[in-house]
């Protein structure tokens, strides 16, 4: 890839990375209720090409769809449901011209041979900007709309997630690269030698393959993980290319960057290559204090039943008369209690962050949003949050994850995004065509082809 003029000045080859976590109104239950938002956006593409177009304008890598497959409790106070996300991906990129698509879908309700197909054919429709973001599934509702009733423990979705992953980028890979010929004259349409079937047969699934799509624009779409329990780490390390997650305090993110990077480096791989980019809630204001007011207000707006300490009981599986909100939590409500709905990896990141800090509950509160921490200020005061954490080695970047999207992502675009571009710290422009490429991420061999000297490709030319 050539070096782009719009490259971050004085911070070598390495720059930030945002992705934009969309869903709803935004991601406070309370968004909806903000003037300007729209109740019903979460059904109209068009809300979507919106957002990612304001995000775009900001020359963030990608937009990342959440998903979760069945229909929410608390339905009458707000919405719980969206559109399915490769096909809304499918019409952002329609809608878009750099920005990269990253739809959620879950190893254990799929299928490998048609999830790989429908991604890799979102990979072409969009021109190499496509990632997938694989989940496994942990909520049993989801899980009894498949026909599922009862979800294996952790240990063996994961295990069946690396084997769904070895399958799907063995599809990926199923045409060489130059296997497509096109040669009218010569009545040659394809060299059949360059297309492989993986014929796999595990411990879950059998694929005699091969993928009827050829390779991707980009090598293969770009693969993407959430988890951050043990088992997601190490799923994570062996496999995925950017890394979403929670991390609400610098010495929690600072140990799970270095343990992702370590298991990384065990298994092989280059540590690295693989982008950290936990959530963060921004909320911009023309001073800290109005930015805490506007927060403030948002919270106020939630219904009754989701009120913000009652909310935060919930989300950690106690009751919420057994917390006192001028106490920091006690060390037996930092422990996972048995049958907890939930992602492990988020509720690890607010025990370690609660029991470092030592912070009553009332601040904690102030700092967290549904597992991702809030900074509320000023635009300056944001990008030095961001840059603290990036420069500690922390982190690549983050996934916003706005309060209220007609709002908060505009504003983040609009007056952070140029502190950082000032600061020489973010690019002025896309450096590459891809997604692949605007990450800085290397095109993968092809599993069936020989690998170059060093057993990788170059990095693609923008």
């Amino acid at each position: 890839m050539s070096t782009a003029s719009g490259s971050a000045a004085g911070s070598g080859s390495r720059t930030l990375h945002f992705l934009v976590n969309v869903g709803g109104a935004g991601y406070h239950p309370a968004a909806w209720r903000e003037p300007g938002a729209e109740p019903a956006g979460f059904v109209d593409p068009a809300h979507f090409v919106r957002v990612a177009r304001v995000a775009e304008r900001g020359l963030f890598d990608a937009v990342l769809l959440p998903d979760i497959p069945v229909q929410q409790p608390g339905i009458a106070r707000g919405p719980a449901a969206t559109l399915e996300p490769t096909l809304v991906s499918t019409v952002i990129a329609a809608g878009t011209e750099r920005i990269g698509v990253i739809p959620t879908a879950s190893t254990s309700l799929n299928h490998p041979y048609n999830l790989a197909r429908r991604i890799l054919s979102l990979d072409h429709a969009s021109g190499g900007r496509a990632g997938w973001n694989a989940v496994t599934t942990f909520h049993p509702g989801a899980a009894r709309n498949f026909g599922v009733e009862d979800l294996p423990e952790r240990p063996e979705r994961y295990r069946r997630a690396a084997e769904f992953v070895r399958v799907t980028t063995a599809l990926w890979d199923s045409w060489e690269e130059g296997a497509l010929l096109g040669d009218q004259e010569g009545a040659r349409f394809a060299d059949a030698a360059k297309v492989h079937a993986p014929g796999h047969r595990g411990e879950f699934f059998a694929v005699r393959g091969p993928l009827n799509v050829v390779r991707s624009p980009q090598g293969r779409p770009v693969l993407v993980q959430a988890g951050a329990s043990g088992p997601g780490v190490a799923f994570a390390a062996a496999h995925a290319e950017v890394v979403y997650g929670s991390q609400l305090g610098l010495p929690g993110a600072l140990r799970f960057t270095a343990e992702l990077r370590r298991a990384a480096g065990e298994a092989g791989r280059d540590p690295s290559a693989i982008r950290v980019v936990p959530g963060l809630v921004p909320v911009v204001g023309s001073t800290e204090e109005e930015a805490r007011r506007r927060f403030d207000a948002l919270e106020a707006r939630r219904h009754p039943d989701d009120e913000p300490l009652r909310a935060f009981a919930a989300w950690l599986g106690i009751p919420v008369e057994d917390i006192d909100p001028d106490a920091p939590l006690r060390p037996d409500q930092l422990r996972l209690p048995a049958g907890r709905i939930g992602p492990e990896g988020f509720f690890a990141s607010l025990a370690a962050h609660a029991a470092e800090s030592g912070l009553p509950v009332r601040e904690l509160l102030a700092q967290f949003l549904g597992g991702h921490r809030v900074v509320a200020g000023t635009p300056e005061q944001i990008a030095d949050h961001i840059e603290t954490w990036w420069r500690r080695g922390a982190v690549d970047g983050f996934t916003i994850v706005p309060p209220v999207l007609h709002h908060d992502l505009p504003a983040f675009v609009e007056h952070v995004v140029p502190v950082l571009q000032k600061r020489g710290l973010y690019r002025t422009e896309y450096p590459g065509l891809t997604l692949r490429a605007n990450l800085g991420l290397q095109i993968p061999p092809n599993t069936f082809a020989p690998a170059g000297p060093d057993g990788t490709r170059p990095l693609e030319a923008s």
